[in-house]
């Protein structure tokens, strides 16, 4: 029973990483912004020689690869994520610097002192926190005075909420996680901050194939109601929204700068 078992779980995680591929296959591919949305966050960041950074949630730490100078520009860069194998992956992925540490941290529960860091980043993550308060106000806490509190968010109008539209008469319900997006983030963040400024990342899906974003759909947890629809029929579908050939699906991406 428990090589059934591992087989399986090795057969999710194949399935896991193979829709992922398809997803950031068709955005390398289609997107209408070439800079990329993790180099557009990058280029937002007011990091200054010797500063203290703090990251929260920072996945498999990709993020960072490649950005050598800004890492040696930090007095002191904490990479962490409230799993404990993320952190490690990410310490992979970074590798060992003399100015750099890796922690498990929930962000609700920062263990560090008042004041402590110039920049604390939170990217793509505030919105699964369950006490969203509570994680804010220990970011605001362990900010210096005049420190920056950057966190990169989604909107509620993009690929989503337009596939839901073209897809609702087969159950398909707008099921996007709306606790922290690029409409009511300033609200929040404003409870904490006195000053709140909102960068959007201006970018769409340029399709020219449907066929690949039938498959980019397939791959998509929220439209599992579809994969009992015949592909053929979700295509037709998608060609009846089309111009000249082309297939035009809104992003909604950015973040917030608060301090």
């Amino acid at each position: 029973m428990s090589n059934w078992n591992d087989a399986e779980v090795v057969k999710q995680q194949y399935a896991t990483e193979t829709n992922l591929n398809i997803r950031i296959a068709i955005h390398e591919k289609y997107s209408t912004n070439k800079m990329g949305f993790g180099n557009w966050i990058f280029s937002n960041y007011e990091i200054s020689d010797g500063m203290k950074v703090l990251e929260l949630g920072c996945g498999t730490g990709d993020m960072w690869k490649d950005k050598e100078a800004m890492i040696a520009s930090c007095s002191k860069l904490v990479l962490s994520d409230f799993s404990a194998g993320m952190v490690k992956v990410s310490k992979e992925t970074v590798g060992i610097h003399d100015n750099v540490e890796y922690q498990v941290i929930d962000i609700q529960d920062i263990p560090f002192g008042d004041e402590t860091f110039d920049i604390v980043i939170a990217n793509m993550m505030l919105y699964h926190v369950p006490d969203l308060d509570r994680a804010i106000s220990e970011v605001r806490r362990v900010l210096k005075k005049g420190g920056k509190f950057y966190c990169a968010t989604y909107g509620e109008h993009g690929i989503t909420e337009y596939l839901t539209k073209l897809f609702s008469k087969y159950g398909i319900e707008d099921s996007i996680n709306k606790n922290f997006t690029l409409q009511n983030g300033d609200e929040i963040l404003g409870k904490f901050f006195s000053k709140v400024e909102k960068l959007e990342y201006v970018d769409s899906l340029r399709v020219t194939e449907v066929d690949d974003m039938v498959e980019y759909i397939y791959s998509l947890s929220c439209m599992m109601p579809l994969r009992n629809v015949p592909k053929q029929d979700i295509k037709n579908i998608l060609l009846q929204h089309t111009s000249d050939g082309i297939l035009n699906v809104p992003k909604e991406y950015g973040m917030f700068r608060a301090e």
